[in-house]
């Protein structure tokens, strides 16, 4: 597997240089080429989300298949006016120059992606990538092996390795790839092994997207639509079995709407995700990753029970098929799992307030999360919040939708990453912002050059135009 590492980064070092003179027509046809191949292994693509997740053909559709399809339409749309170089401002140097900005590539980049959304967001990235004149190396998932296998099928067919190309492996196989001299590297996943890869990128000066997670909060109000809410929060919660990076993981309810909130959130998550007779429907409700996030789940579920958490609904728990019915937990313990690390899964903590800024401080004591969702009808509270926080994104009287919109960046803060993705904010990641001046015949820069004797009319002058 070594000499197979070095012999594709060798190859795509040296391609960058000739991959980094395409024009907008070239890259867009190699977006194209993409799309055409993905399209034609749609249905096992589809095949082995449902062998890694359960995710039914509805759900990989509209959060894994057609938002790759989105990603890609606006990218093949918008490229050549991304690639147009940029006209700014003038000054003294400058006064008869032009002045423009060039998005140049990065050059070879690393992309490693995660298990929960595997195909999304290894493509997403990727289309990025490309779209910027990039050579990639892919890294997907072990643990969502069958999409990951799809994923390689893909690139395979589509791209020379020289260009693009994708390597199956464990963690070993990112240990080694992060020893390599990358120009950037995009990796989605935890926010400890992100440190793992911002410290490894720091040995090479390479320069890191991080997408991690992190606990997202939902506030609601006493002016909120309580029902609307509570579907709304049970969708983004339940969706994936609660394995998505900007699920609402607690949720902050008005102490004399706690009861309301709990009847409305078990009806909305019953009437989508279970069957007549009472049942989770396995057709649209997925399963947990592997066993081994199932045991931490449940663990932590048990240690808060244990410690004087209140279970409000849930509680099945299905070891052979790994499934999670929806929990509802209250009144948690001081230090229990559950609040102290994100859940990813679908486990809905619920905390009461009297006083907004109680909910404020909370939030703050903790990382800035990926995503921060807010219900009420009342501007004032809103803004307040959204002034008082921070957060990668931002959802009022909604979840999640944040993401599907490619003209807006999408991204953590600090703890909960650094860096954008989607659309033209995913094409300037990729890119080095670099800085033009072409001077022309007539300028007055000569004016500051030494000797200096006789010029304090220079100072003059520059003191008074600035």
């Amino acid at each position: 597997m070594e000499q197979k590492i070095q012999s594709i980064f060798k190859a795509q070092q040296a391609y960058k240089y000739t991959l980094r003179k395409n024009n907008a027509a070239q890259r867009i046809e190699t977006l194209k080429t993409l799309r055409k191949t993905i399209s034609k292994y749609e249905a096992e693509i589809y095949s082995a989300l449902q062998q890694d997740l359960r995710k039914s053909t509805f759900e990989a559709a509209v959060t894994e298949l057609l938002f790759v399809y989105a990603e890609l339409d606006f990218a093949i749309e918008n490229l050549r006016n991304w690639m147009r170089p940029f006209r700014v401002g003038k000054t003294l140097s400058s006064l008869f120059a032009k002045n423009r900005l060039y998005y140049e590539p990065k050059g070879g980049c690393l992309i490693i992606a995660p298990w929960n959304y595997p195909f999304q967001l290894t493509m997403s990235p990727l289309i990025s990538a490309i779209a910027a004149g990039n050579c990639a190396l892919i890294k997907p998932s072990e643990l969502s092996i069958s999409t990951s296998k799809i994923v390689y099928q893909i690139i395979s067919e589509a791209f020379e390795e020289r260009e693009i190309a994708c390597l199956l492996g464990d963690a070993n196989l990112s240990t080694e790839l992060l020893k390599l001299p990358f120009d950037h590297i995009f990796f989605t996943g935890s926010t400890a092994i992100g440190k793992v890869v911002m410290e490894a990128a720091s040995k090479q000066l390479a320069s890191v997207t991080l997408e991690l997670g992190g606990k997202s909060p939902t506030i609601i109000d006493a002016t909120a639509n309580l029902a609307k809410a509570a579907e709304k929060i049970a969708w983004g919660k339940l969706v994936n079995s609660g394995q998505t990076c900007i699920a609402p993981d607690y949720v902050f309810v008005p102490e004399q709407q706690l009861d309301e909130f709990i009847k409305l959130y078990r009806a909305a998550a019953t009437k989508m995700y279970f069957k007549a007779d009472g049942k989770i429907d396995p057709n649209v409700y997925g399963k947990i990753i592997n066993t081994k996030h199932y045991d931490r789940l449940k663990t932590w579920v048990d240690e808060a029970v244990a410690d004087g958490a209140k279970m409000n609904w849930g509680g099945t728990f299905d070891e052979k098929s790994e499934t999670i019915d929806p929990i509802i937990l209250s009144e948690i313990p001081t230090g229990a799992k559950v609040m102290e690390e994100e859940i990813f899964g679908p486990v809905l903590p619920l905390l009461t307030y009297n006083d907004l800024s109680e909910v404020i401080a909370q939030i703050n004591e903790k990382s800035k999360p990926l995503a921060l969702y807010i219900f009420s009808n009342n501007k004032k509270n809103i803004n307040h919040i959204i002034k008082s926080t921070s957060a990668g994104g931002t959802c009022v009287n909604d979840v999640l939708i944040h993401i599907s919109n490619p003209k807006l960046p999408f991204g953590g803060v600090n703890g909960s990453g650094m860096g954008s993705s989607h659309g033209f904010f995913g094409f300037k990641n990729f890119s080095h912002e670099r800085a033009v001046v072409f001077q022309r015949k007539l300028d007055f820069n000569a004016m500051i050059y030494p000797p200096y004797e006789g010029k304090n009319w220079v100072l003059k002058l520059l003191k008074k135009i600035m």
